[in-house]
């Protein structure tokens, strides 16, 4: 069963699932702290059941060479689990349908630039700036904790008082592609995309620096 963890920031609607979501019979754990403000949002074990299933030290180091394995604990919190396995929803889907990887790729890079390059104090409802549905890449952001700050400070490691690097914006970029990639077909094969090696594939993930 589902259970809501009573939210610190915000209301939310009675059975919504929200980055404070947990299901532990389920292995479905939360990871979001309750801490002030001031420090970080990552809780290291499951705040319901007191679990401890992430490697932080490894999450943190950011290699793309390992996604695989920030992905396979991403799915160990409800919210991010619920993401890799929901369905897109039809608009998102004729939205994607309308562009290559290539296009979407540049929309993420601005869109994370946008949202999420500011510090947290200077982001407008921060938690509040990705919708939960329209887009393939707000599915993406959401499964990825890259979201928004907070979800990034929790997951990633990143400082939501500092601005994004570059090199967190591209890194955010890559995970939110490799959501991408894992999902139906229904969007331009890599291969016939000018600009392609900058997708995160099986075959190239051993080349990525």
């Amino acid at each position: 069963m589902v259970e809501i963890l009573e939210d610190w920031e915000e209301m939310k609607p009675l059975g919504l699932i929200t980055c404070s979501s947990y299901d532990c019979e389920n292995d479905l754990h939360c990871f979001r702290s309750k801490k002030p403000k001031y420090q970080s949002y990552r809780n290291g074990r499951c705040v319901a059941c007191d679990v401890e299933l992430i490697d932080w030290d490894r999450i943190d180091k950011r290699n793309l060479k390992d996604i695989d394995y920030t992905v396979n604990s991403l799915k160990y919190e409800l919210i991010r689990h619920h993401y890799w396995d929901k369905k897109i929803d039809a608009k998102a889907e004729n939205h994607a349908r309308k562009k290559d990887l290539s296009i979407i790729r540049a929309d993420t890079l601005k869109r994370l630039k946008k949202v999420l390059g500011p510090p947290s104090s200077q982001i407008y409802h921060d938690g509040t700036q990705t919708p939960r549905s329209g887009n393939i890449i707000y599915y993406a952001q959401h499964a990825t904790a890259s979201c928004c700050r907070k979800c990034a400070e929790e997951w990633h490691g990143i400082d939501k008082e500092h601005s994004l690097s570059d090199d967190e914006i591209e890194y955010l970029a890559e995970l939110i592609m490799h959501y991408i990639s894992q999902k139906p077909p229904f969007i331009s094969d890599e291969k016939d995309i000018p600009g392609h090696e900058n997708i995160i594939t099986s075959e190239s993930r051993e080349n990525v620096k």
